[in-house]
């Protein structure tokens, strides 16, 4: 791959020649289709993601979403925590991811997730993986209130992580029903407050959350007072949802 690579010593770039956005993505194509058929990803998805040095920025360059993780790409989610109240305890829809999925395969999940496609905004993101994973309406979807984000970074079979997730709370109603429409989910609980709180402490098993969605509940429940200030542990769960840049700027 010496025609899209200069290996130095010191780094690794796109050969001089490469010097758009779309020659450099028309150059990764070719590289990622070989590991792709030396089976080094993940199943091919048929979507990019952007490398850009902030999200939104123009790009350097847009890659396969199977290869993100393979290159280190620092990519972004959006997430939804679907939320119901009623006259008691405020409870929270947890999804099943299918077993069939290559990565976290019959994990527990947030309500909705997924990557946000190059090109993409977060609220088209949201209303496209509502009514996929959910079956939530976009007149719905478009009323989940976004609550900031957190970051994860954690090594995956097919690479590193490395990933922002802007998240959303959704208030939904006593009577709905999530209903998956692309089968990625297959199976869906309404869990009081509390109970999401003891599944995300969950390590192994077939309750245990996915790390990026168990952050997510997290925030969700230290935003909404479900953990009390006080209790053991809070300022180190509350670490948890900080950018590591940030945590080093405070040591």
């Amino acid at each position: 791959m010496t025609d899209v690579f200069d290996v130095r010593d010191d780094g690794i770039s796109f050969v001089a020649k490469l010097d758009r956005a779309s020659a450099r993505s028309l150059a990764l194509e070719t590289v990622v289709r070989t590991l792709a058929v030396e089976g080094l990803l993940t199943a091919w998805r048929n979507e990019r993601y952007a490398a850009a040095p902030e999200f939104a920025a123009p790009p350097w360059f847009e890659l396969e979403r199977a290869a993100a993780r393979f290159f280190g790409v620092q990519t972004y989610a959006a997430h939804v925590n679907g939320l119901v109240r009623g006259d008691g305890e405020a409870a929270m829809w947890i999804a099943r991811r299918s077993p069939t999925k290559a990565i976290d395969p019959g994990m527990l999940d947030n309500l909705v997730g997924g990557g946000i496609a190059a090109g993409q905004t977060v609220a088209a993101t949201v209303i496209k993986e509502a009514w996929e994973e959910a079956g939530i309406a976009a007149p719905v979807a478009g009323l989940a209130r976004p609550a900031g984000t957190v970051h994860i970074c954690r090594e995956q079979p097919d690479g590193l992580q490395r990933e922002t997730i802007f998240v959303h709370d959704l208030c939904l109603a006593a009577d709905f029903v999530p209903a998956s429409q692309d089968g990625e989910a297959v199976e869906h609980r309404l869990v009081p407050l509390a109970e999401a709180a003891r599944l995300i402490a969950i390590r192994e098993g077939p309750d245990a959350v996915t790390a990026d969605a168990a952050l997510v509940i997290l925030d969700c429940l230290m935003r909404h007072g479900a953990l009390a200030p006080d209790a053991p542990g809070y300022l180190e769960l509350d670490a948890l949802r900080r950018p590591v840049a940030n945590l080093r700027t405070q040591s």
